[in-house]
């Protein structure tokens, strides 16, 4: 299984249903860091057959574009699995992201019928239960094995199943968001924050997206295209954290602090994991050029 999707930058994952033609024309142009085909719960159940046959195509196009390529498929329990999972042989995408998944354990057949055909993606999982939030311990310390790569917040299922009501239903989570970025740190895995509904309000995206990346995620699950800019912004470093980087990087570099285990920069002391933080952000701005 390669590392490569857990490296590359995950600003912006954008779900794609897979039965909407027009929109898997258009989805390779929109500059998401992530396209995520989507045979799960934006598909009728009458359209599924017309999603998965359209799958190989989308998941070319997808890597085509630059992104990473994701098909997300039905929770481990569903009668739907076999099929989509047959897509998945077929289409060989990057990562294959698994709906609904409550426990590490439920990603061991489905990791092995992957591999009996013949294809080792990278596996993600959707983190959408208090079951599953209850686990994330154990999705820290098994994912290696099963190559999970990634953990995805699923917000609307997890306020639901909460009982959140409507005007607290992202504050009512971040315990638990919290909770999946420790659990993905831990297991040195990516993190993705959930979805924004209201696609109309950009200012509450924004601001949710910020909040996000304040928790520690990667990037932000997407439902429209308007949304993929302000993500690729809120999750990427900005102008006041690259000059940051500089200044620390030109400080360890000064030959007067040559040897030294910190330095200090503008009445700061720093040290090494500075240093190292601050490879890593230039790194991702010469990587997150849109």
């Amino acid at each position: 299984m390669t590392d490569e999707p857990f490296l590359r930058p995950m600003r912006s994952a954008l779900f794609v249903p897979g039965d909407k033609p027009r929109a898997l024309e258009k989805t390779p142009g929109l500059g998401a860091d992530v396209l995520m085909l989507d045979l799960e719960d934006a598909v009728a159940p009458q359209n599924k057959t017309a999603a998965r046959a359209a799958a190989h195509e989308a998941i070319a196009a997808f890597r085509q574009s630059g992104a990473l390529a994701v098909l997300r498929i039905a929770e481990p329990d569903s009668p739907d699995l076999d099929a989509d999972l047959a897509c998945a042989v077929t289409a060989r995408p990057d990562a294959v992201l698994v709906a609904k998944v409550n426990h590490p354990d439920q990603l061991t057949a489905i990791r092995g019928r992957l591999t009996e055909a013949g294809i080792e993606p990278a596996l993600w999982a959707m983190v959408e239960s208090p079951r599953a939030i209850l686990n994330l311990d154990a999705f820290a310390t098994r994912g290696s094995a099963l190559g999970l790569t990634a953990l995805v917040a699923g917000t609307n299922d997890l306020a639901e199943q909460l009982r959140l009501p409507e005007t607290a239903r992202r504050s009512g989570c971040e315990l638990h968001l919290a909770r999946l970025v420790l659990a993905a740190r831990a297991g040195g895995m990516a993190a993705l924050d959930g979805v924004y509904n209201a696609y109309q309000d950009a200012d509450g995206f924004r601001a949710e997206a910020r909040a996000g990346r304040a928790l520690g995620f990667d990037g932000k699950t997407l439902i429209h295209p308007s949304q993929v800019a302000p993500a690729n912004t809120a999750f990427g470093p900005d102008e006041a954290e690259i000059e940051w980087a500089r200044k620390v990087i030109a400080a360890f570099e000064d030959p007067a602090n040559a040897g030294k285990g910190a330095v200090p920069v503008e009445g700061r002391m720093v040290e090494a994991m500075h240093l190292k933080q601050a490879r890593a952000v230039l790194a991702a701005a010469a990587t997150m050029k849109d």
